[in-house]
């Protein structure tokens, strides 16, 4: 197997794809990636992979624009290099949020970056948890959307267990926060929310009975966190117990991690789809949890041509 398949990663996220390769049992292979003094990227790969499967790791996080550069050169670099199929796994897919046309004048930004991987050479993509899973469609070659729920659902069987009710942070995410609930045999509930612009929420009412339980507040991401702390203040008005919080990608930008920690939430749980940066690392509020053996057994199907749905099932 390591003949015929080699794993490389950009700077976004060294350390989930040093430990997917240690869940494979492969090395992670050599590439220079680093920037010149101009902030042009500069990619080299140190390995011959002609006729190989290439998989590369490269979340598209913050910084968001050069971690997708750098992505987009390593899949050329191997491309040139006579790779025989190149896989992007993508645990967070960055410019996801714009994946309509909600205004005039306005672009659909997770089009044009699926167009450039596929202009670029990738002929495959692996992502977790997209933000709109019509994002699959932007793109003409195949797509594995996984999802982080066995992840999170473990994590939430093991440490909050019992009274719990499973709340979504607005309407938009009711159908993901439904299928945790059923799994979980919890009730839901829904946070009525007005956003009255990009990143500014304002949390308006619950809709459910959350007295006396232990709410979770489920969402696919947390960027600024001002919806989910709204939400956590206005859960606890209605008479919850307590409010947890769990999300596949911890954006954690501008005052996140200020309010995380000033909130209601007892417990923010994300994934390591990011890395932690700056204050995140020092909050205690936050607890990481991995996917890499679930990324592991994912790249290790694809490559033996097996049943990738069949984790989910």
């Amino acid at each position: 197997m390591s003949n015929k398949i080699k794993i490389f990663a950009g700077n976004a996220n060294r350390a989930l794809a040093e430990e997917i390769c240690q869940n494979i049992g492969l090395p992670l292979s050599e590439a220079e990636v680093r920037t010149f003094s101009d902030g042009e990227i500069f990619v080299e790969i140190g390995e011959n992979v002609r006729g190989t499967d290439v998989y590369v790791i490269q979340p598209t996080c913050p910084p968001v624009n050069d971690s997708l550069m750098e992505l987009i050169i390593m899949v050329d670099a191997l491309r040139r290099a006579s790779a025989r199929r190149i896989t992007a796994v993508v645990p967070y897919y960055g410019y996801a949020r714009q994946d309509r046309k909600v205004a005039p004048r306005v672009p659909i930004t997770a089009k044009v970056v699926a167009e450039m991987m596929m202009v670029v050479g990738v002929r495959r993509v692996l992502a977790m948890d997209l933000h709109a899973g019509q994002i699959q469609g932007f793109f003409n070659i195949p797509v594995d959307h996984l999802y982080a729920a066995p992840v999170l659902m473990k994590y939430m069987r093991d440490e909050i267990r019992d009274d719990i009710i499973m709340v979504s942070p607005d309407a938009g995410g009711v159908e993901r926060t439904r299928a945790y609930a059923k799994r979980l045999d919890a009730d839901l509930a829904i946070i009525d929310k007005r956003r009255e612009r990009a990143n500014v929420a304002q949390a308006m009412n619950v809709i459910g009975d959350v007295r006396g339980k232990r709410t979770i507040l489920l969402d696919d991401m947390v960027d600024t966190a001002g919806t989910l702390c709204a939400a956590a203040d206005i859960l606890m008005q209605a008479g919850a117990k307590e409010v947890y919080a769990c999300c596949t990608h911890g954006v954690l930008s501008g005052p996140a991690i200020e309010r995380i920690e000033a909130s209601q939430i007892k417990t923010l749980a994300v994934t390591n789809s990011i890395p932690l940066r700056g204050d995140a690392l020092n909050c205690k509020k936050i607890k990481v949890l991995t996917v890499a053996p679930l990324l592991a057994d994912a790249i290790s199907r694809i490559h033996s041509e097996d049943s990738v749905s069949s984790l989910f099932v």
